[in-house]
């Protein structure tokens, strides 16, 4: 066998170096600033797309958004991994506020911000999950309000007094210095330290057009929002209650905060310590919101000023309940008159009787899950408070009867009589009618 040729030799490769030339060599990749897994983007996609919600200020939707994904999410991990990501202005909407109590200001991320704040959120709780109070309840997996309000219900019976704290504009007023310190001492993370610093002072579009510099606070609505908000509580309030006042209970879902004290005087000096505590990070309570309550009952007979809060959507004070020697005066949670009057709206606000163009099982069909979701959250306490809600929809359901059919215009008995005999027939076709027996009740103040 004869040696091959040595033109030949390594054929395929390039030479070492030739005499007079450079060193061949094939251009290095370029190394992101930031190693960011593409499954974390695509995971936070698809969360996103499962929530929906409305586009933002660039008028993406998630529709729209998806139409393009490959591109679309490859583009923004692609920013993301090499420090180029900045996020849009948020756009402002008013929003009632939960349970009737006013309006706040939502601010609405564009899609693809709601995707990378989803992506941090996500490895933010993954951390801070184990470290969180027990007795923080908002907005984490695997608890609700109704956990706080029941845990908060049985304090009530061991504890006389309770101190109901509002904290005044408490996501427009957090210091975003504290903040990034917090966010800092919990993730090894870099991106998400940077993230997290441009989402803060992303600009808001408010309703008018008009944008405006955020110098702190977070707005509600985003993705990275209630993390962060527990995240500072965490450490303005929750931690310091343990340490400095141990033997005062409490429940928070959010920045709504009930305390429970075992003396008037311990409840007047824990709401001074707080109101120094959060003066002291920049919060402020709400001098008229705020106040301390005396639970009265059939066994706490004192006078005072407050014998009553509000908490969650439920008013607590004492309530008639049966036990087994008869009625007694218990202190409980019931829904709320603010509530009330929010869910009274929202109903006025559907103009049953103007949807003559459909029938009854369209009616329950549009209808039936803003009433369940009433019922298992307002119904989970002292549910016999929920029957104005039956009578409320009967009346409105009447109404519709008394336009749709010409033999019950201007006759209203005779509309409910017909509503009657349907209820007997179809028992479970609107989910209110499980909350009290069918009557032909006028509810005084329908509207």
């Amino acid at each position: 066998m004869g040696l091959e040729p040595r033109g030949r030799t390594g054929q395929g490769t390039p030479e070492a170096n030739p005499a007079g030339e450079e060193p061949r060599m094939r251009p290095k990749a370029k190394v992101k600033s930031f190693e960011i897994d593409k499954r974390l983007i695509v995971e936070a996609w698809e969360k996103v797309r499962a929530n929906k919600g409305a586009p933002g200020v660039d008028a993406v939707s998630v529709e729209v958004f998806g139409s393009q994904l490959k591109d679309n999410l490859y583009k923004l991990w692609n920013r993301m991994s090499s420090g180029s990501y900045f996020p849009g202005p948020v756009r402002g909407v008013e929003i009632p506020k939960d349970h009737g109590a006013g309006v706040r200001l939502l601010g609405v991320p564009n899609t693809a911000d709601r995707v990378a704040q989803t992506a941090a959120a996500r490895l933010l709780e993954e951390r801070l999950e184990p470290v969180f109070h027990p007795d923080s309840y908002g907005y984490r997996p695997g608890r609700s309000a109704l956990d706080a309000l029941a845990v908060a219900r049985k304090r009530c019976w061991e504890k006389d007094w309770v101190v109901d704290f509002d904290i005044r504009a408490f996501f427009d007023s957090v210091p975003h210095d504290l903040l990034l310190k917090a966010v800092a001492h919990h993730t090894d993370e870099r991106w998400v330290l940077l993230y997290v610093s441009r989402w803060l002072v992303a600009p808001v579009q408010m309703p008018d057009g008009t944008v405006v510099a955020r110098e702190k606070g977070t707005p509600q609505g985003s993705p990275i929002s209630p993390v962060l908000a527990n995240l500072f509580m965490h450490y303005a309030f929750d931690r310091w209650m343990d340490r400095e006042h141990p033997g005062s209970p409490f429940e928070r879902y959010a920045d709504d905060i009930v305390a429970h004290c075992g003396t008037e005087q311990q409840a007047r000096d824990l709401r001074a310590a707080v109101a120094e505590r959060l003066g002291a990070l920049g919060l402020e309570l709400h001098p008229d919101k705020t106040k301390v309550a005396y639970c009265k009952d059939a066994n706490r007979r004192g006078v005072y000023e407050h014998t009553s809060f509000d908490f969650l959507g439920y008013s607590f004070r004492g309530r008639l309940a049966r036990g087994k020697r008869g009625y007694f005066n218990c202190f409980s949670p019931a829904m709320s008159a603010k509530a009330r009057k929010a869910v009274g709206q929202k109903i006025r606000a559907w103009h049953l009787n103007r949807r003559s163009d459909v029938d009854l099982p369209g009616l329950a069909e549009a209808i039936n899950p803003h009433v369940r979701g009433w019922v298992n959250y307002y119904g989970a306490f002292y549910r016999s408070e929920l029957r104005f809600l039956a009578w409320r929809i009967n009346e409105h359901l009447a109404r519709w009867a008394m336009r749709k059919f010409k033999r019950f215009r201007g006759k209203y008995l005779r509309a409910v009589e017909w509503l009657q005999r349907v209820f007997r027939h179809q028992p479970d076709l609107f989910a209110h009618w499980k909350l009290v027996a069918f009557t032909a009740r006028r509810t005084v103040g329908a509207g």
